[in-house]
């Protein structure tokens, strides 16, 4: 049991007052199980309608999920600045590339990342005007207000994955392009810690995803 679960379950022993998880939240397609993983590390909404049962678990999960979009917000900034300044100070020539691809990367990258600043303000802003029994009457009625509540999660994560990817190949494209071999066996050393990283991580969330899924069929 985490710590949300607990205050759950603390707080309903005075209360008395928890409420079953809406037939509408039952049945979720695979897309749907997909964006509740992304966005609340759970492929079901069981635990998080649980937070909606009391003051105190929501407002620990309110602290979170302010505190992810807070960084957000700071990683989308220093996306931001870095393929700005790339664009800007970045001396072509002395690297050797004259294809324009590494600076559309990083004309992309921005405009990812603004995104994922626009987003975040505002997901954040609804985060902390928000309350507990609102969203649990919404969360009731399911359709889009789950998928417009999760995709304001998952969109800012979306943007800063392309924005990041956006930037890392710019910079690799440009590393291999240069005449320097010093800079072609760093960049050369940046791809293949890139792709043990993402390969990593990858399993580590398919390893997440698979028993999260084996947990929400047990308590089914």
């Amino acid at each position: 049991m985490d710590f949300t679960e607990s205050l759950v379950a603390v707080d309903n022993k005075t209360s008395g007052e928890e409420q079953p998880l809406p037939e509408a939240l039952r049945s979720m397609s695979l897309v749907m199980r997909v964006l509740c993983f992304l966005a609340l590390g759970c492929p079901d909404l069981h635990n998080h309608w649980n937070s909606l049962q009391s003051d105190r678990a929501f407002e620990t999960v309110r602290t979170r999920m302010c505190h992810i979009l807070g960084n957000t917000i700071t990683t989308a900034s220093l996306l931001a600045i870095s393929s700005v300044f790339a664009i800007i100070v970045f001396p072509a020539s002395y690297f050797g590339y004259t294809p324009s691809v590494p600076y559309c990367l990083l004309f992309t990258s921005l405009m990812f990342a603004m995104f994922a600043l626009l987003i975040s303000g505002s997901s954040m802003i609804r985060w902390i005007h928000t309350d507990r029994h609102s969203t649990q009457e919404q969360f009731k009625q399911g359709g889009y207000f789950v998928w417009s509540y999760l995709l304001s999660i998952v969109t800012p994560m979306f943007f800063i994955f392309w924005s990041l990817n956006c930037f890392v190949f710019a910079m690799l494209i440009a590393g291999f392009s240069s005449q320097n071999g010093i800079y072609r066996a760093v960049s050369a050393f940046g791809l293949i810690a890139y792709v043990v990283n993402v390969g990593k991580i990858s399993i580590e969330a398919m390893y997440r995803y698979r028993t999260g899924l084996e947990h929400a069929g047990y308590r089914q």
